[in-house]
């Protein structure tokens, strides 16, 4: 037989764990499954997130996060959930291993920056301490420094010309060669440098960045990086399964009070929803989300008690 849970949090990233937590404290019988790849395992430093003035890793985070969700009773399961299935009463999901039982869902499964995978191994170190994906987390970072926007067509470019807000001595490397039209003319009359060069190695020393070599070996300098590839992947193929209903950039639509998305007994919270990739605003989607799970979960126990 199948585990039984009043909620199943398939990922444990920033909005699942603060869903736990909440939940916990409603003395909830929840399960977190959780394939411990996500976007804040790589972040080694947010420094907008209100307590941290020194900033603090998204690996703390999630450390911490377990921890306090362990000592409300939540378990955990380090598995990657292969479909939810939608029964008469509540859910199954399914992992490589096991069958859960679940009365609600959350989703809480995040985005995956696509990051060239040649690139990877040296770029991975350097994430949040000097190389970032986000201006909206850390344009402040890059303040009046050397910039190197590494890139692809015109997402690279769109975020050159955002960067320009906090310095102007930006250099964007357009790895993939792909066309970027009119911004060109654009780069050009902000003062970015603009290179379509292939890049074949990253200099970095103890997690800072330096620089990178070209194809041609041509070395550019820099201090701070920022990624722009484009093409990120939107981890919402498991509640669209269920029918959870998709934005044309595959970010799930949710209702802006409750989380709940179209599909009764489920939520979703965190980077997979519109418009929220912040670990703040996460934060604050998997509590949200949480609170009205519970009041679900309290109604269908007055209807069982009749």
């Amino acid at each position: 037989m199948a585990d039984k849970y009043d909620c199943v949090i398939v990922g444990g990233g920033i909005a699942g764990l603060q869903a736990a937590i909440q939940l916990g404290r409603y003395k909830r019988n929840v399960l977190v499954i959780d394939s411990n790849d996500g976007r804040s395992n790589l972040c080694k430093n947010y420094q907008n997130i209100l307590g941290w003035p020194e900033g603090i890793s998204g690996q703390t985070l999630r450390e911490m996060g377990r921890q306090q969700a362990k000592s409300y009773g939540i378990q955990f399961a380090e598995e990657r959930v292969l479909q939810c299935e939608k029964e008469i009463e509540g859910f199954n999901v399914i992992t490589n291993s096991a069958n859960y039982e679940a009365a609600t869902l959350l989703f809480a499964t995040g985005v995956v920056d696509r990051i060239p995978p040649e690139l990877q191994q040296e770029l991975y170190p350097c994430m949040g301490k000097t190389v970032y994906v986000c201006p909206d987390c850390d344009g402040y970072e890059v303040n009046n420094r050397r910039v190197l926007v590494l890139g692809s067509g015109k997402a690279g470019a769109s975020l050159s010309l955002t960067l320009t807000y906090w310095t102007n001595d930006i250099t964007y490397i357009n790895h993939d060669k792909k066309e970027i039209g009119p911004l060109a003319d654009t780069l050009m009359q902000k003062g970015i440098t603009y290179k379509e060069a292939a890049i074949k190695k990253i200099i970095a020393e103890a997690e800072m960045l330096k620089g990178v070599i070209l194809e041609n070996n041509e070395i550019v300098y820099g201090e701070r990086g920022f990624l722009a590839f484009g093409g990120n992947k939107v981890r919402t193929e498991l509640a669209h399964e269920l029918g959870a209903e998709l934005l044309e950039n595959q970010h799930i639509i949710v209702n802006p009070r409750t989380k709940e998305t179209n599909v009764s007994n489920v939520w979703a919270a965190g980077d997979i929803v519109a418009h929220s990739e912040q670990a703040a605003v996460a934060m604050g989607e998997g509590l949200q989300a949480a609170i009205w799970i519970h009041k679900r979960l309290l109604e269908q126990e007055e209807k069982n008690n009749f």
